[in-house]
């Protein structure tokens, strides 16, 4: 990855709702290391937009994701 901002310092989020933020947030990330051109994600928006089975897909990788999140949080158990 060629950008080298640092934008996960951690899993450790103080509530289950900034997981998951993290996790769309983190899906969002992979996507862009994938696919390094802007304009090109940008214009494959539309094909997803009106695809039920990419949308599907894209909150499956959402919910691994946060998956990820909340075993490192001991899924927000004290």
């Amino acid at each position: 990855m060629q950008n080298s901002e640092i934008y996960l310092e951690s899993l450790i989020t103080a509530t289950p709702q900034e997981g998951r933020e993290l996790a769309i947030k983190l899906a969002r990330k992979s996507i862009a290391a994938i696919q390094t051109d802007a304009e090109k994600r940008k214009a494959l928006r539309a094909n997803y937009a009106e695809d039920t089975a990419q949308l599907i897909a894209s909150a499956q990788i959402i919910a691994v994701e946060f998956q990820t999140i909340a075993m490192a949080n001991n899924y927000w158990k004290s």
